[in-house]
């Protein structure tokens, strides 16, 4: 695990937390808690998905940072919206 990818994983699942939060018109978390459970998902996401798919994120490069914005965006997205469906669930 480098730190410095998982750094812009959960930077960028942060990013893609809100954003999907933003595109489906659902801020059931608020911006803190998109914020969080994107990062939280972008960084644990990325860290799992990277290597399943046989992605390198490792390093400075420009290809591991693109490939790392993705997995982390993608995986927090998808987190913030699991963690907003399942606090409309539980309501």
């Amino acid at each position: 695990m480098d730190l410095t990818s998982l750094l812009i994983q959960a930077a960028s699942g942060a990013i893609g937390g809100n954003a999907a939060a933003a595109a489906t018109k659902n801020n059931a978390l608020g911006t803190l808690g998109n914020t969080l459970a994107g990062a939280l998902g972008g960084g644990l996401g990325g860290q799992l998905l990277g290597p399943l798919l046989g992605i390198d994120t490792a390093g400075l490069d420009i290809g591991a940072i693109v490939s790392g914005f993705a997995t982390g965006g993608v995986s927090g997205a998808i987190t913030a919206l699991a963690a907003a469906w399942i606090k409309s669930k539980l309501a």
